[in-house]
């Protein structure tokens, strides 16, 4: 089991930048030949969506159409550490962010394909 703790929320105006991070530990990405790492978003009253994830072997990455071209999803493999780059940021993106991890490659962007959690980072964009 992979352990994941996120870091790095906080309260920003709308237009500004944030940069999420999901630091693992336990049974790391090192004992797969690879693994898939993704964000998912859940605001109040709304279901947990799909943010972005990536082929850790790869550092090839994927995105909700939501948030292409202004988020940016990258790791350091040294540290089992993988970083949100948010910017752009707009009002509709304030949430609770969760990091998630799987052995191999996840096809799909459905939350329950993702096995390990993080505890939930706040974004708070204001307008």
């Amino acid at each position: 089991q992979v352990q994941l703790v996120e870091s790095g929320g906080g309260l920003v105006q709308a237009g500004g930048s944030l940069r999420l991070s999901c630091a693992a530990s336990g049974r790391t990405f090192s004992t797969y030949s690879t693994y898939t790492m993704g964000w998912f978003r859940q605001a109040p009253g709304k279901e947990r969506e799909f943010v972005a994830k990536i082929r850790w072997n790869t550092d090839t990455a994927f995105y909700a159409d939501s948030v292409k071209g202004r988020f940016t999803f990258f790791r350091d493999d040294a540290k089992n550490t993988g970083h949100l780059q948010m910017n752009s940021l707009k009002p509709e993106d304030t949430a609770v962010y969760y990091c998630a991890a799987a052995p191999g490659w996840i096809v799909g962007r459905n939350p329950s394909e993702f096995g390990s959690w993080g505890q939930g980072t706040q974004v708070t964009v204001s307008s």
